[in-house]
């Protein structure tokens, strides 16, 4: 049964509930009571508060994926800085908070301009997070619409958006150094004293364990669970007595398949989809209006900078299942909880800006 409620957090102050209106006004609709801090919208497993991101990621559950979609430097909304150059500083409470909740099955999906990912880019890297991919959004040519002054700009119009995928790779500890996972495996198996040869016998395969799994260099493979658990097996069969047990983090027991498979972000690629996402500008029904005379920034729409829910719905199921956490620190008019709704994730949105909280409940109300 669908459940749709207005309610506050429990460490914030509740208000009365207002009755959700079931007729369809326009989506530009402004003359509703203006949100209160600490303000929540629940429907189903999707969540949106009207409270700073900041403020609630030590109450979210863990992520499985964090859906980035924040200033941009380009003073596009209010608290957009007016320059990239800004956006270091901008960020840093909240990389650092991500850093902390993630675990390494947790995905990054960083939304920004070219220049606002570049600026950017040395903070994630600085809290852990390693690149995997950039995806650029291609709006098409009818993005600008033949209104790009290039005399005066200096450059080719700009019609695309990045998507940046970032992952929270997985550390342990050798000795009193922090080793990467590459670097634990071979450390790990050296550390039995077997030699790296009998690393295939205990996979069963000719050379691919020798050439894959335990390399030094950058031909470096993930060694599946079941090839894993054999790595294990055998070192703690055949190696050093006093030395085990060997591929353990807690120093009592090897970690298990089952473990292991969980110590990397979860990838599904579908057919056709490339890292280039080829899609217009958001318009007509999905596009979210909006009266300029109340809006204080400068686009006639509500949102300058509105997601394509088919875009944002590729990362969420890429890197995630059924039941999954999704997180949505910079919501807008929060697309992630939306689409997550509908794949039956669980997602938790935060807006602090009332117009797009407004719509955005209105949207997740109707799945628009």
């Amino acid at each position: 049964m669908e459940n749709v409620s207005n309610q506050t957090l429990p460490f914030a102050t509740r208000r009365a509930q207002r009755p959700l209106r079931r007729d369809r006004p326009s989506h530009d609709e402004t003359d509703a009571p203006l949100p209160q801090r600490g303000e929540m919208f629940h429907r189903d497993s999707a969540t949106i508060h009207f409270q700073p991101a900041e403020e609630l990621y030590a109450h979210w559950p863990t992520p499985t994926c964090i859906i980035s979609d924040g200033p941009y430097g380009l003073s596009g909304f209010p608290g957009d800085p007016p320059t990239p150059a800004e956006l270091i500083e901008w960020y840093r409470p909240h990389v650092a908070a991500w850093s902390e909740r993630s675990t390494p099955q947790t995905t990054l999906w960083f939304w920004n301009s070219e220049l606002g990912w570049a600026t950017v880019h040395p903070l994630l890297i600085e809290h852990g997070w390693e690149y995997r991919c950039c995806h650029v959004w291609d709006k098409g040519i009818g993005h600008i619409a033949g209104n790009s002054n290039t005399a005066t700009l200096r450059k080719f119009p700009v019609i695309t958006e990045v998507c940046v995928q970032y992952l929270k790779p997985a550390r342990f500890l050798g000795g009193a150094r922090s080793l990467s996972m590459q670097e634990w495996l071979r450390s790990e198996w050296q550390r039995s004293g077997l030699p790296l040869r009998l690393s295939n016998q205990a996979c069963g395969v000719l050379n691919a364990a020798t050439r894959k799994y335990l390399t030094a260099d950058h031909l470096w493979y993930y060694p599946p669970p079941d090839a894993f658990e054999k790595l294990a097996e055998y070192a703690n069969s055949h190696g050093r007595p006093e030395g085990r047990p060997y591929f353990s983090v807690d120093g009592s027991k090897p970690i298990s398949a089952d473990e292991w498979g969980r110590l990397r972000a979860k990838f599904a690629c579908a057919a056709g989809i490339t890292n280039v996402w080829k899609h217009p500008q958001v318009s007509g029904a999905e596009r979210i209006g909006g009266r300029r005379e109340r809006m204080k920034w400068k686009y006639s729409s509500l949102h300058g900078s509105q997601k394509p829910l088919k875009l944002v719905d590729i990362a969420i199921h890429a890197s995630t299942d059924p039941a999954d956490v999704v997180w949505e620190p910079f919501g807008g008019l929060c697309p992630a909880a939306v689409c997550a709704r509908v794949s039956r994730r669980t997602s938790f949105s935060a807006e602090v800006i009332p117009e797009f909280y407004s719509a955005a409940v209105r949207r997740l109300a109707r799945d628009l």
